[in-house]
């Protein structure tokens, strides 16, 4: 879980090729400046998405990791899709069908922090146990 106080949603264009991905960077980076910086970027009118493109992504996830934020996408389109996961940039993301969901992933508890307990806690009651 990520303590962002703001979570920004940003629409992509049609065409996120080099003139629109260097516009874009330049945009947020007053946004991935800050402390803990929470992105979404809304892929829903995405048709074309070239190198530059992808180079953009990982610049602003880079920036926010740094500052302890993340970028998630959301409405990813098809043709989107597939270039995402033929550079293999899907993995690095999460994907969300929707723009809230993803916006609502920032507020929400990881589910995965509660199935692997760590080693330390093997003393412990575990998920489905009777022990109180």
């Amino acid at each position: 879980m990520s303590n962002c106080r703001t979570v920004v949603v940003k629409k992509l264009p049609e065409s996120v090729s080099i003139n629109e991905a260097h516009q874009l960077f330049r945009e947020l980076a007053p946004l991935l400046s800050g402390d803990r910086p929470c992105l979404v970027f809304d892929f829903s009118d995405v048709r074309q998405l070239d190198s530059a493109g992808i180079e953009v992504l990982l610049r602003c996830m880079e920036e926010a990791m740094k500052r302890n934020g993340d970028v998630k996408l959301a409405a990813v389109t098809p043709q989107a899709a597939v270039i995402l996961q033929l550079t293999r940039v899907d993995r690095l993301f999460e994907i969300f069908e929707n723009p809230s969901d993803a916006v609502e992933s920032f507020h929400r508890f990881p589910v995965q922090a509660f199935r692997q307990a760590p080693a330390s806690t093997a003393g412990f009651a575990s998920e489905g146990s009777d022990a109180i």
